[in-house]
Formats: structure tokens, C-alpha cells, sequence
């Protein structure tokens, strides 16, 4: 019953940035836990950062580094994920989930948007 749709994905140069969308609707009170994710190898999806909708309480992937930020737009029912001084090694489909707790699993997650491509050149 929540509904996700990613958006702001696309071509960015090596240590570039760029801010994925994610708008929700529907009952998003049952999911108040908001999650990125993006496919790795040997993993079905590699936890990213995660947030909730009414806190500033934040967990974000070891691999993020410091580089990545998650917020939210509670008035537009909008996540966000500010993506800088991306590498190739980030290029990947990034989606994002509405969850029931906090985790760094995706089974913790119970809706899915369709995912935004982000493409990182040398």
C-alpha cells in the first residue's frame, strides 16, 4: 500500500554528484523506516542508507564513506539520498524501500520503488 517512484538518476563524472528522489505515497505511517539499496555482487541488494520519516536518525553502507547523505521532505512524502564524489564503482540501479525497522537488510523492507540508473564515467 506504499507506493515508491525514484528519480534523479543518470551520467555524472568521476567525483561528481548527483540527488536521488524517492516519492511515496499511500499508507507510508506503516512504514516509517526509508531505505537505499543497489544491487552487489553475491548480494540480492547492498544496503546504502536508510531513515525515518519523522527522525534524523541515520545509518548509512561502509562503503559510503562520508560521501552519501539521506534525508527527507516529510511535507512532499520525499526521500532523499545526495550522492557525492561518486566513483565507477557506484555506477548501479539504486531503489528505494519502505521498511518496518531499522536494518541493513533488504528482508526488512517491505516495498520497493522501481529504481533509478546512476552511471559513473572515468
Amino acid at each position: 500500500q506504499v507506493q515508491l517512484v525514484e528519480s534523479g538518476g543518470g551520467l555524472v563524472q568521476a567525483g561528481g554528484s548527483l540527488r536521488l528522489s524517492c516519492a511515496a505515497s499511500g499508507r507510508t505511517f506503516s512504514r516509517a523506516y526509508m531505505g537505499w539499496f543497489r544491487p552487489a555482487p553475491g548480494k540480492e541488494r547492498e544496503f546504502v542508507a536508510s531513515i525515518m520519516w519523522n527522525a534524523d536518525n541515520t545509518m548509512y553502507g561502509d562503503f559510503v564513506r562520508g560521501r552519501f547523505t539521506i534525508s527527507t521532505d516529510n511535507a512532499k512524502n520525499t526521500v532523499y539520498l545526495q550522492m557525492n564524489t561518486l566513483t565507477p564503482e557506484d555506477t548501479a540501479v539504486y531503489y528505494c524501500a519502505a521498511g518496518w525497522a531499522v536494518s541493513k537488510s533488504p528482508n526488512l523492507y517491505g516495498n520497493w520503488g522501481q529504481g533509478t540508473q546512476v552511471t559513473v564515467s572515468l
